[in-house]
């Protein structure tokens, strides 16, 4: 744990009692605050009381009292609607931040390294982690991914803390500084959340808010968002470095034919191999790779161990994840590609594919997809998008409306394994939220996994559509 100071014997609020809200609590009283904590769900509130916070609804919080308010970052804070503690908040001229800016007033901003990113920072995150972790130094990651961040120990003076970080914790930690920040890609993404596309880039551009002294900017250079955050940076005098899914014109690190290479002064070295790399296909896990290596360059590791590192990554579950092979089938776990953007990344990885896509639709849903459906052998459509998908599909690929992820796993497998093709991919790729029918992509992904552990392995004499 990290324990909060300064905010000893003052009064704190924390709105959102999932497991950062609870770390959130635990690490304020740890520094001495006292802490109101309400939750909209009755169920998550007894474990805030058993930690030490008073469970009080926020009518009857103090607000005139209130030092903060620590808010969960998946509550709306001016995008559509204010939530109604914001209005509450601010009506008192009390603070609002998260749970991350604690986390950022309480360590080394030298040890902090920052990565951000529409699709990617999760991957990009964990590389980087396991980079560092290899040739001995000591590194918690956290944030967006696996613990929450003031659930983190306390590292040593040579230790690093990777952060992945949402545009909606962006927005709640006006203090970030790090040693090194990476904008991976920006395309469109919780624009209801931020006012519209402007609003969402204004959002990840913070990550890029202060830097220390020796800190570094690494800044894809693939889309045209990013590539002006990179020309904002250089005109400001920031040290930056390019990274690419391709090869680059000029300095920086990119992938290049499955290599991660290194441009410097118009000299071109090359780090790994990718396609050795078997938790990293596909050309986008080449611009996570370059991310990776940028930041491990800059952090003072050897080219040997970041080829090492990028080789040995295991990968992260629910991200082009293999759960198994059947009869020269291949059954892919990508839950986390809940966009477009991230759904054509796996779909330009394999073919033929048997997809499984639908959820809750995002804006624009898979007509950006349209150049992937030649790839598509047949798909498998399910939750609140499916006639929507369907209706995007007709004349370019067979679909079928599933309902449910089961029935689509099951349809899915006993096509591929009929048809018996070379390269054939059962993908679960859904380019759509999980929230219809799944409290998270990671349930999703589970249920998914389950039902392809459970598949008979014998292929069925007749293919079934």
């Amino acid at each position: 744990m990290i324990p909060v100071d300064g905010f000893s014997a003052r009064k704190v609020a924390v709105l959102g009692l999932a497991r950062s809200g609870l770390a959130t609590v635990r690490a304020l009283r740890a520094g001495g605050a006292a802490v109101f904590a309400w939750d909209d769900d009755a169920d998550r509130r007894p474990a805030a009381a058993d930690s030490g916070a008073q469970v009080t609804p926020l009518e009857a919080m103090p607000w005139a009292e209130m030092a903060a308010l620590v808010l969960s970052p998946g509550i709306p804070l001016h995008h559509p609607t204010p939530h109604p503690a914001v209005a509450m908040a601010r009506r008192h001229g009390v603070e609002i931040i998260g749970d991350i800016e604690l986390f950022i007033r309480n360590v080394d901003a030298g040890q902090v390294v920052a990565i951000t990113g529409t699709n990617g920072k999760s991957t990009t995150t964990a590389l980087l982690g396991h980079l560092l972790r290899e040739v001995g130094l000591s590194v918690a990651v956290g944030g967006n991914l696996g613990l929450p961040v003031l659930d983190l120990p306390r590292l040593d003076g040579d230790g690093f803390y990777v952060l992945e970080l949402s545009s909606y914790q962006l927005d709640l930690t006006p203090s970030l500084t790090c040693r090194a920040a990476c904008l991976l890609n920006v395309t469109p993404d919780h624009l209801d959340r931020h006012g519209g596309m402007d609003g969402y880039i204004a959002a990840k551009r913070q990550i890029f808010r202060a830097l220390t002294d020796d800190g570094v900017c690494v800044v894809g250079a693939d889309d045209a968002p990013t590539r002006a955050t990179a020309d904002t940076l250089r005109a400001a005098g920031q040290r930056v470095v390019a990274i690419s899914a391709a090869r680059l014109p000029g300095d920086g690190v990119f992938n290049d034919a499955n290599q991660v290479t290194v441009r410097h002064n118009d000299q071109c070295r090359t780090l790994a191999d990718l396609s050795a790399a078997t938790a990293l296909p596909g050309s986008h896990n080449g611009q996570n790779a370059a991310a990776a290596a940028a930041l491990a360059l800059d952090l003072g590791l050897a080219d040997a161990d970041i080829a090492r590192g990028l080789l040995s990554f295991p990968g992260l579950a629910h991200r082009q994840e293999r759960i198994r092979a059947l009869n020269g089938v291949s059954y892919v776990n990508d839950s986390k590609a809940t966009n477009a953007a991230a759904a054509a990344r796996a779909l330009a990885c394999y073919t033929p594919i048997y997809w499984i896509a639908g959820g809750r639709a995002k804006d624009g849903g898979i007509t950006a997809l349209s150049a992937f459906f030649p790839r598509i052998r047949h798909a498998y459509l399910i939750g609140e998008a499916a006639r929507d998908f369907a209706r995007d599909l007709e004349g370019h690929a067979p679909y079928s409306l599933c309902g449910a992820l089961p029935q689509a796993v099951d349809q899915a497998h006993h096509l591929a394994q009929a048809e018996h093709l070379d390269g054939a991919t059962v993908l679960l790729a859904p380019a759509a939220a999980s929230f219809d029918q799944f409290d998270s992509f990671e349930a999703r992904g589970e249920v998914f996994r389950q039902q392809v552990m459970a598949l008979d392995t014998d292929p069925p004499r007749e293919a079934q559509a």
